[in-house]
This record gives C-alpha cells, structure tokens and sequence, in this order.
C-alpha cells in the first residue's frame, strides 16, 4: 500500500522527459534520451508468437484429379507424358490429403513423407514450364529459386529459407495462403558434391544440409536479422502493442520440386548396368541411349553422382523427362497455346503487324532449333535470329502483314530488302495472311473440340460447332490461348443467364436465351462484359411491355428467346404476343 505522505511518483515517460530537458539545458542538443521501449526484448516466456498451424485449414479447397491435371497439361506441354503422369498423380494427391486432413482434422501421422518431387532431364525440355503451369491452374502461390545461389546457413550466400519467405510475399503476405504453395529449385544437379573436394563445402553437401528440414517439416521464422524491412515492422508493432510479435509458418504442406539436367549421371548408371549384365549374357551395349539410362535412375546413382542420402531420401518421386526431336519441337510450334509463336505474333502486334508462319517455315525453324540441342530454348533463338530485323523495320513502314516463309527462315536479311522494294510482294503478304489464318483456323477449332470441350460441358455451355468457331476467332484476333477463351466465353454465358434469372424472378415465368442468340448477343458486344449486360438490359427493356402482357395469361410459363430477339426485340415479342394470345 502506498504511503499518503510520499509525493506521486512519476511514470516512466514523464521521468525520460524531465532528464531530457535537464540534460538538454546543461549539455543542448548534444545529447538526448531514447526510450528503452524503441527496441525489442529478447522473447520471452509468455510472449505471443504468431504462427500459422499446418495442420488444418477450413478454407482449403482441392478437389482436382489426377486425369483431369493431366489433360490439362496434354493441352500445352508436347511428349514427357510419363512426367506428366507422375507430377499429376502425385501433386494431386498431396492436395488431396491435405483437404482430407482439413475436413477430418486429426492428430498428423508420424513419419509422414511428403511427395517432394525430383525431375531429371536435359535443358529446354518443358520442367520449370510444366512446373509453372501446374501452379497457374491449382491457383496455389509459387515461387522459384536457383540452388547455386544458396550457402550453407551461416555462410555468406543465400538462405535456402528466404525461399519460403519469399512464398508469403508471393501470396500477399496471407500466411494461409503460403503453406499450400510450390517451391521449385532448378540447377539443383549443380550443389551435388565435388569428389575432389577439401574441406566443408558450404556451396553443395551445405545447401543439401540446409534443405532438410524444409523439405520434410520444419518452421520458418518471417522476421530475420537481415530483412530490414521485417525489422522495422517488427519494431513498429512492439511500439504500438508493446508486445512482441514472432511470426513463423511451417512447411510440412509446402511442396518442393527440384530439377537439373543431371550431365553425366548416365556414366553413373550405365556402370551399374554392366555390372549387373555381367554373369547373364546379357549384351554390355543394351542401354546405350542416354535417357533410356536416366529412366533407370537410383537413389543409389544420385548418391554417388554427390548427393547425401538423407537429401535424396526427401525427393522419394523421380520423373525424367525425354530429350525432344525435331517433330517434337515443330509440334510445340503448330500447338495453338506455343509460347513462342503466340510470344512473336504478340510482339509484332504491339506495333498493329499482322504475323503468321507458313508450315514449311515452322518445319525448318524446328530443324534448325533441333541441330542446337538446347530443346524448346532453340526454337526461341532461331526464331529471334529470323525476325530480329524485321521486327526493327517494318514498325516504321506501313507494311501491316507479314508471312514467315522457308526463304525468310534461310535467309532474311535477302527477304527483308525483297519486301522494302516490291508493293507487289506487300500485297501479297496480305493475301497469304489471310489465306494460312484459314488454315491455322480450322486447326484451333479442332484442338478446342478435341481439348476443351469438357471445359465448356462442365460450365452447362453446349459446344456447337458456330461456338467453337467463334471462340476460335476470338483466339486468333486477340492472340490467346484456347483455354482462356473458353473460360472467357462461359463467364459470359453466365452473365446473361444472370440477366435472365432476374427478369424471370420480375415476371413470375422462365426467361431464357437459345444457344444461338447467346452466341449473337456475345459476339455482337465484342466479348466485353459490361456490353452484354448492357444488350441484355435493351433486349428486356424492348420487353417489358409485352412480358407484362404475356404475365396476364397463367398457363404461359416459359419463354425462349431466339437469335431473331437479339436481332429484332421489337418485332419478336410482338409476334410472341400475337401468336400467345391467338392460342
């Protein structure tokens, strides 16, 4: 109890003022006194530390199947259809099980392994884009790293474990959101250790080391020593709460995919087969394709190419990817979702030119790309190589259409001063675009039929073949993939039956629109949603007297708007009247 003859003792912020002003008439502004609460404490027992649990997890969503992931990247990635396999199935069923776990939650199993996946395979093949795309369309955050630019923890170099840190800015600092991304190391062939090495090797058997723990379980503190930014925020925090706050996520639900081309591990493996051959008769020559050998990859081989086993013991799924040949690479080329001819067409309409190849121009393109041996990368530099000029000159002439042909793939310097010089041969550019878009047409409507129609189905949208050959205009004239105008296509199906559900609600009968004037109203609103809503509110509006008349009559319960009320609304419901009240 306080004494009543002691004077009120001063709090703390009064105190440092006082010895503030003391101290600044006796020494001026030379001196001054910082608040012992500016800097944070050691945590203590008690502390509130925030972290994000990884088992459970009420707003995760997964219900993907390995068959449909698949198809999915059936649409874009050429060949490795084994890797396809085995990254559908396993990634799949890691997101399953983590819904399962949410639904159900339940103490984790112990000694539960994650299906950490490794992919082997020369450059250029597709890993890092299958890897990519398997991320875009599970809408799950993702982030990539090169294993040479880690180190050991403790050694100048990058820590392995920014990598997770750098998978919760990806996901906007939504820790939640974190737990279930993808890290994806590529060049991780690089860290295997050297066997003429001496010393601690804080560069490869150290980044192995200090991948462990994240792999399989570990947690992650988000405010480090060498973050400033986190430190500030963390300083600001105690200031205002006067708490600490200790922010950490844990990686058991994080998947983990590591690539490389693994040059020479076929040495590694062929010396195990012929050592094995021996004593069957077995020929010593039966294995000489280097990836039929990498198909017959061991944990033992990686060990011995230098990796730790407890490293490898963590990647227990491998997918080796195949090496791709000439008709590989010109298939990825004539693919309407080919990066590379969907890149190029993209620039050059940036600057309002027309582009468009000729087949006998992608067929020596992926010739040319396939004597370079650097897979899919090839076809990129050959092509930079072929319209690098014309992509310098013609924005600043008015030639707007341009074909890729055989002469301007051997030659385009030659062909590039032809086009300068003859109006002839520009007129001509123009007629040929039109005539290869044709061809290349009539091949998106096919790979939409054959790919997508399972997409438009799933949303209750009929794939009529004038719905599919507009979607397919609409690929071709905005330079997008199938898949994104499909998508595009059903939002605004379901916008217009939105329009139609209200008014039906309006009127106390069924409105709705045929296929075909859906089609009409869409394609007419150029694919802009706020137009079709518009044109579907104009379309009502024309309506409204005639549905108030066609209400008065019970027995009308539905009515079918056809591609003539797009056309004409007044005329139609006038005719619908009309013919209702005659009956």
């Amino acid at each position: 109890m306080a004494d009543e003859n002691l004077p009120n003792l001063p709090n703390q912020k009064d105190l440092e003022k006082e010895i503030a002003d003391y101290l600044s008439r006796k020494y001026g502004g030379q001196v001054k006194i910082v608040s012992t609460s500016f800097f944070s404490h050691p945590e203590k027992k008690g502390e509130k530390k925030q972290k994000v649990s990884a088992q459970k997890s009420p707003c995760f969503q997964f219900d993907l199947k390995p068959e449909e992931l698949a198809a999915y990247l059936d649409e874009y990635v050429i060949r490795q259809d084994d890797a396809k396999a085995i990254l559908a199935t396993k990634i799949c069923t890691h997101f399953n099980r983590i819904r399962h776990e949410s639904e159900r939650p339940r103490r984790p199993a112990a000694g539960r392994i994650k299906s950490n996946v490794l992919l082997i395979g020369p450059t250029g093949v597709g890993k890092t884009y299958m890897i990519k795309l398997i991320a875009r369309h599970l809408g799950v955050p993702f982030v990539k790293g090169d294993a040479t630019k880690f180190s050991e923890t403790g050694y100048v170099g990058g820590d392995v474990e920014d990598l997770v840190r750098d998978l919760v800015r990806e996901a906007d600092g939504d820790l939640e959101r974190a737990q279930y991304g993808i890290i994806y190391v590529d060049e991780v062939d690089k860290i295997a250790s050297s066997p003429n090495r001496i010393g601690a090797d804080v560069s490869r058997t150290g980044v192995q080391r200090a991948f462990l723990k994240p792999m399989e379980e570990t947690e992650v503190e988000l405010k480090v020593s060498h973050d400033p930014i986190s430190q500030l925020e963390a300083m600001e925090h105690y200031r205002i709460s006067g708490k600490r706050e200790k922010k950490v996520i844990n990686t058991r639900n994080i998947l983990f995919i590591m690539s490389g081309a693994f040059s020479g591990l076929e040495k590694t493996i062929r010396k195990r087969v012929q050592q094995q051959s021996i004593g069957f008769e077995t020929p010593l020559s039966s294995c000489k394709e280097d990836c039929r050998l990498l198909k017959l990859v061991k944990a033992d081989d990686l060990i011995e190419f230098g990796f730790e086993s407890e490293f490898i013991g963590r990647l227990p799924v491998v997918a080796v990817l195949d090496e791709l040949r000439e008709e590989d690479l010109y298939e990825i080329l004539i693919n309407p979702n080919s990066p590379v001819v969907v890149a190029k067409k993209q620039d050059f309409s940036a600057y309002g030119i027309h582009l468009q190849f000729e087949e006998d121009a992608l067929r020596l393109i992926a010739a040319k790309a396939a004597r370079e041996r650097t897979g899919a990368r090839g076809l990129l530099s050959v092509m930079e190589h072929v319209l690098l000029y014309f992509e310098k000159t013609l924005p600043s002439t008015l030639i707007r259409y341009l074909v890729v042909s055989p002469e301007m793939v051997e030659n385009p310097l030659d062909e590039l001063k032809k086009l300068l010089a003859d109006l002839d041969l520009q007129e001509s550019h123009r007629l040929r675009f039109y005539e290869f878009t044709a061809h290349e047409f009539a091949r998106v409507v096919t790979f939409i039929r054959e790919k997508q129609e399972n997409l438009l189905r799933k949303e209750n949208v009929v794939p009529t073949e004038g719905r599919l050959e507009l979607i397919a205009q609409q690929c071709l004239s905005h330079i997008i993939d199938p898949r994104d105008a499909c998508q595009e296509f059903t939002s605004l199906v379901n916008r217009i039956r939105e329009c139609s559900v209200l008014v039906s609600d309006e009127y106390g009968m069924e409105i709705n629109f045929s296929d075909d004037a859906i089609d009409l109203i869409i394609a007419s609103a150029s694919w802009n949603p706020i137009s079709v809503v518009e044109r579907c509110e104009l379309i009502f509006n024309s309506f409204s007297y005639g549905l108030k008349l066609i209400q008065q009559r019970k027995d009308v319960v539905d009515i079918l708007i056809t591609a003539r009320g797009v056309e004409n609304p007044d005329l139609f419901i006038n005719d619908l009247v009309a013919e209702i009240f005659r009956m």
